[in-house]
């Protein structure tokens, strides 16, 4: 018994020296090291302007002050990034995935080609969760939702391929979770394309980001000729006030499910990760590297003017919103393949 004091005393004491270590430790691992950033999209994109502008502050926000390079690495809907993450990165706190949230969805469903496990990566954070909008061309003679709702031909829409969050899956639970008359029309290369054939009457509207849209379409939306009639949010966007919001109009319990979900795929569009098996102390270091640069300054002044908004999502919630996601009962995940996978 009289040892027993000791010994606890030398454990406490043990336990102490080493948590304050640890800081210590990452700081000698940081410094003079590189840390890569892979986004999964070509370079030009929403995910690569926000990487590169993030990878230009993030360094000072850990210890040891890295330097940072960013690589894009394309191919499809930016599955080949993830994958590399999960398999081919070192776990080391040297390499962040920037791919698109969707893929967490796509594994639930069973997509061929995902090779990983989005519950075992860690998670480092979101830098603001997306803002779902439909718009159509003021010649349509669509002016309102109500129109929309009542229109007797489906309003085309562009979309890349199923997978496709913002563009092709948001439009497709709207349809059924709303009664909305819209037709997805795949194979288009990217959003670019999609406005351009707007523009020319191929298609007559187009579901993307609000933030992406205000960023490519701004005389376009300032003088009507492309109207916003609908968007996705638990909340109004402030910038929304006056257009109808998704929830409002849902009738039924599954269509609701549907527009949560919606929710959560788009809180985590834009996510930021590391392979599994990353050291914790260094996860820790990166998560909160990256909220400390969502609040920087200097970040926050690029950002402005490169017209990024920005409301950071935390690695930990991105984590519970991902579980949440596998959580979703069989019964709705084979309701949801036929939404989002034509045949």
């Amino acid at each position: 018994m009289k040892n027993s004091i000791p010994r606890l005393g030398s454990l406490v004491l043990g336990f102490v020296l080493t948590a304050g270590l640890q800081p210590a430790f990452a700081q000698e691992f940081y410094k003079g090291k590189t840390i890569r950033f892979i986004v999964g999209f070509s370079a030009g994109g929403g995910f690569d302007v926000y990487t590169r502008t993030i990878a230009r502050h993030v360094g000072k926000h850990i210890p040891g002050k890295p330097s940072t390079v960013v690589d894009n690495m394309t191919g499809a809907g930016s599955l080949l990034a993830a994958n590399f993450i999960y398999n081919k990165a070192k776990p080391d706190g040297l390499t962040i995935g920037n791919f698109i949230g969707g893929l967490v969805l796509q594994q639930v469903l069973g997509r061929k080609g995902i090779e990983f496990d989005a519950r075992k990566f860690e998670w480092v954070g979101v830098p603001i969760p997306a803002s779902s909008v439909c718009a159509v061309r003021r010649n349509t003679g669509i002016n309102s939702l109500e129109q929309w709702l009542a229109a007797k031909e489906p309003v085309k829409v562009g979309g890349t391929a199923p997978g496709a969050v913002s563009t092709d899956d948001i439009p497709r639970m709207l349809q059924a979770a709303l009664g909305l008359p819209l037709q997805v029309i795949d194979g288009y290369k990217g959003t670019s394309d999609m406005r351009l054939a707007v523009e020319s009457g191929e298609l007559a509207g187009q579901c993307n980001t609000w933030e992406s849209f205000k960023a490519t379409w701004p005389n376009e939306i300032e003088s009507g000729t492309i109207r916003v009639l609908l968007q996705v949010q638990p909340q109004k966007h402030p910038e929304l006030a006056n257009v109808p919001n998704a929830i409002d109009f849902v009738k039924t319990g599954e269509g609701r499910q549907l527009i949560h979900l919606a929710y959560d795929i788009n809180t985590i569009l834009w996510l930021y990760g590391l392979p599994p098996g990353t050291p914790s102390d260094r996860v820790t270091i990166l998560r909160r590297a990256f909220m400390n640069t969502m609040n920087d300054p200097e970040f926050l002044a690029e950002a402005k003017k490169a017209k990024l908004d920005t409301n950071p999502v935390a690695g930990d919630e991105v984590q519970r919103i991902v579980s949440r996601i596998f959580e979703l009962k069989p019964d709705f995940v084979a309701k949801l393949k036929e939404i989002l996978i034509p045949r």
